[in-house]
């Protein structure tokens, strides 16, 4: 299992993948949506392959905090194709982001996920990660 960048060729395998999660994506609009991406400094797109066949997707942002030093990192986005799960893919996925985290000073780590993925939120929570929602609110206000 190898993780590496994503590259604008792999749009119709990252369409595949948001498709699994919930967001239908067609190939067309991913490689848009990746444009944006590969040019933000603090964000990487890195997908999990297997024997070269993507198996996996995450997208990762650092934001720089105003009222202390230091970034902390944001998983916008992490899925690992259904026949793949339990393989590795997520938690190399994991790994990686925690090495980037590391190298762009952040001191820590979110991630959001829906109240009915039970199954990742178990595990995130073996990986290290504590659910802190009684700890403040997430707001949101589409426009």
């Amino acid at each position: 299992m190898d993780v590496r960048e994503v590259q604008p060729e792999d749009a119709a395998a990252v369409a595949g993948l948001l498709d699994e999660l919930g967001y239908p994506s067609t190939p067309a609009e991913v490689r848009q949506r990746l444009e944006n991406w590969l040019n933000e400094p603090y964000s990487r797109v890195l997908l999990a392959a297997d024997d070269g066949r993507v198996v996996g997707s995450m997208s990762v942002h650092a934001i720089p905090h105003l009222e202390r030093d230091g970034r902390w990192l944001r998983i916008e986005s992490l899925v690992v194709t259904a026949g793949a799960r339990g393989t590795g893919a997520g938690r190399r996925l994991i790994g990686a982001a925690e090495q980037l985290a590391r190298s762009w000073d952040c001191h820590a780590i979110e991630v959001t996920s829906s109240r009915r993925r039970d199954d990742a939120h178990a595990f995130y929570r073996r990986l290290g990660f504590a659910d802190i929602c009684d700890r403040a609110g997430r707001f949101w206000k589409d426009l």
